[in-house]
């Protein structure tokens, strides 16, 4: 069985991404080891298997993949939020706040029903807009937040100060 400091060993930094200073946590290299996928999917998922979980919501992109398969591991649905324009139904949006600027999330107004149990997912939690975001969605289409899972937390940036009194939790802390 992995742990976690194997799993941080098959996170790549890239210096200098997207900008200069910033290194960049970057977990292809994690998601393209079957083992190693599976191991964080496994350890995320096993939190949360007695919490009785509705829906998964996973935001664009990387949001999708470990989404999908915590939802099939916790035999949930699966819901993607995505920026603006990318949904074929009637949106529910939301706008939020980038490093410079803002930009817009959005979910089918039918994906989630009053009373739903829904855990948000994401690769990353960082500053925390973006996880803000897509609990302020669920929130309008009065879902019931179980709880945030992240892969990874930048502790640095604070984030989770954003997220409220919901339950957060993330695999690697850097």
């Amino acid at each position: 069985m992995w742990d976690i400091d194997d799993l941080k060993r098959m996170i790549r930094d890239v210096p200098d991404f997207p900008k200069k200073g910033v290194i960049f946590k970057d977990i292809t290299t994690l998601l393209s080891n079957a083992k190693a996928f599976a191991t964080s999917i496994d350890l995320i998922g096993d939190r949360y298997i007695d919490r009785k979980v509705d829906l998964v919501v996973g935001a664009e992109a990387r949001g999708f993949v470990f989404g999908a398969a915590l939802a099939y591991k916790l035999n949930a649905g699966i819901i993607m939020i995505r920026k603006t324009g990318k949904l074929p139904y009637r949106t529910v949006k939301t706008l939020y706040e980038l490093e410079y600027g803002t930009d817009e999330l959005e979910i089918h107004e039918d994906a989630i029903s009053e009373g739903d149990r829904v855990l948000l997912v994401d690769d990353l939690l960082a500053t925390g807009g973006t996880a803000a975001a897509t609990s302020d969605l669920v929130h309008k289409l009065k879902g019931d937040v179980v709880g945030f899972a992240f892969l990874i937390e930048l502790t640095f940036l604070k984030g989770r100060d954003r997220l409220g009194e919901h339950d957060i939790f993330s695999l690697i802390k850097y």
